[in-house]
């Protein structure tokens, strides 16, 4: 199928906002609406997850589970895992629909993300965000401000940046000449591989790519396999050419590899380890020292965080306490924008540990699905015994247990929020990423914020986000500057957790990422490469220059 449409006119897209987000107040419809869609989940599970290549599911002989981590004795989903000639399948014919896919009228490829939008906005909502909670242990808001909001908004705006993208054109034409530039596709696939902890990341990793012409083999994480599978069969169902997101549970020593190994092989779009997407960095630059790929393959990466608030002598107390809370234990820490280390001034110090420590012990832990928790599992028995270790190393170390510190796997994984005070600023737990719900505490004299100020920017491999909690402005002024690269978003007496897409671009730099920033037109100039036209109306009479005559 070809798409010789006729172009008779310049549309404009549809007006874009974010996403509204549901309360799920007792008693409303939308929270029996949910109540619903988890208590059939749970009935039907545990749920078959194919791989998914040209729209056709294919099943494999080797299996992966995706375990329930509230209740790990459960599984929400078995997926098949794609073996070596599923994935060259894969490749092949995701490569050879290249063509078509980019051929496609832009107001066509646009109409289908728009719509998958809308779907999951309406008709699916609740069954994606029944999957987020029972699969990924989020509690309902955490799912909805994910499942929901985020990801809606990632499919719109992307839109809406793509056409803008589009509209970039020189703005000069000599006489008898036309100038334009196109934005083609890169030529090959993108790798996307996404993370557990937001169902969003992993369909913007795919779905970013997709929409400026490119095509897809997507890895999802093993624990999120359901809810991503459902993210894809939303797109397919919104008009996707079946070939150009690939969807290909399974293990990295085999997808991973067969895509790196391709001359095929375009771009990296990844979220995940630092350590993980090193490696990966490692190998592609070993297969363009080989010449083993027809391009140089564009790599995009947003890794973890060491996170930090700053909360200066100046502060609102009660604020900076009420946004620690949140950014520290919301999603059990679990996010790569958490908070994990706070520098409080001595002056404002026994206020702040008052308060902090009071609130830090009301929170509620338990499954996700449960409304009044806020704090449900970490994702799996790896996580939970790296938390646990954490906090015993902090221990060994000279930490002092403020609350928490105690950890209970004999049914789902969880780990009570924990608060530990640190005499040494560059302990363990300030230096070392943990992913769980886990805040480390240094008090600074007031006089020493500058050494603060450098302690932050220098002690750990991490520039991801940060906070200031400063009523002062001109103290606000110097700590943001002294801190201009240490955080890749940087807020101003907020959490530092919940970047929204179209207001606040996402990413970081150092040990971080690429700081390609999510939700904004940056990230889709990585995945395009322009041509520029030059049309002449009146041809050359003589090839001589004016200066040439005598």
């Amino acid at each position: 199928m070809s798409y010789n449409a006729a172009q008779l006119g310049s549309f404009r897209i549809p007006q874009i906002e974010n996403e509204p987000m549901r309360s799920y107040a007792p008693g409303s419809a939308e929270r029996k609406r949910l109540d619903d869609a988890i208590a059939k989940m749970k009935k039907d599970l545990p749920f078959d997850v194919p791989c998914v290549i040209n729209g056709q599911e294919i099943r494999s002989n080797q299996c992966g589970k995706q375990p329930m981590p509230s209740s790990h004795a459960n599984h929400l989903c078995t997926y098949h895992k794609a073996d070596t000639n599923v994935v060259k399948g894969a490749i092949r014919d995701a490569v050879a629909a290249q063509a078509e896919w980019e051929a496609m009228p832009w107001n066509d490829r646009a109409a289908i993300f728009l719509k998958a939008a809308d779907l999951i906005s309406g008709k699916y909502r609740e069954q994606i965000l029944a999957a987020t909670i029972l699969g990924q242990g989020k509690n309902t808001w955490q799912a909805e401000i994910d499942a929901a909001a985020e990801l809606c908004d990632f499919l719109r705006f992307g839109v809406k940046y793509v056409e803008e993208l589009y509209a970039q054109q020189p703005p000069k034409n000599s006489a008898g000449t036309w100038n334009r530039v196109e934005y083609r596709p890169l030529e090959g696939f993108t790798l996307a591989i996404s993370p557990f902890n937001f169902t969003a990341i992993g369909g913007n990793l795919a779905a970013a790519p997709a929409l400026v012409g490119n095509v897809v083999i997507w890895k999802p994480s093993p624990a999120a396999t359901y809810s991503n599978y459902l993210v894809h069969k939303v797109l397919l169902e919104a008009g996707l050419p079946p070939s150009v997101i690939q969807f290909v549970p399974g293990d990295p020593e085999v997808v991973v590899k067969e895509a790196l190994d391709s001359r095929d092989f375009a771009s990296l779009h990844f979220t995940g380890s630092t350590s993980v997407f090193r490696q990966l960095w490692k190998q592609i630059g070993d297969g363009v020292g080989e010449g083993r790929y027809r391009n140089y393959p564009r790599i995009v990466g947003e890794t973890g965080g060491k996170n930090f608030h700053l909360v200066h002598k100046s502060a609102d107390v009660t604020n900076a306490v009420q946004q620690s809370v949140r950014s520290g234990f919301e999603y059990q820490g679990q996010k790569c924008s958490a908070l994990s280390r706070i520098y409080v001034s001595a002056s404002v110090w026994p206020e702040f540990q008052e308060k902090f420590l009071k609130e830090v012990a009301s929170i509620k832990v338990g499954p996700s699905e449960q409304w009044e928790n806020f704090m449900g599992p970490v994702i799996g028995k790896p996580g939970f015994d790296k938390i646990v270790g954490y906090i015993e190393k902090a221990k060994q170390e000279g930490g002092e247990i403020l609350c928490g510190g105690s950890a209970d796997d004999s049914k789902g994984f969880f780990v009570q929020p924990t608060v530990i005070l640190t005499k040494d600023p560059k302990s363990i737990t300030m230096r070392e990423e943990i992913f769980g719900p886990v805040v480390t505490v240094y008090v600074y004299q007031d006089e020493d914020l500058d050494k603060t100020l450098d302690l932050i920017n220098s002690t750990t491999d991490y520039a991801l986000t940060g906070a200031i909690f400063a009523q002062d402005r001109a103290a606000l002024i110097k700590t943001s500057n002294a801190l201009r690269n240490a955080a890749g978003n940087m807020y101003y007496n907020e959490k530092c957790t919940g970047a929204v897409v179209g207001q606040q671009p996402f990413g970081g730099s150092r040990g971080s990422g690429t700081n390609d920033k999510a939700g904004s037109i940056s990230l889709f100039w990585r995945f395009v490469s322009a041509r520029s036209i030059k049309e002449g109306f009146v041809g050359l009479d003589n090839f001589g220059y004016p200066s040439n005559l005598v």
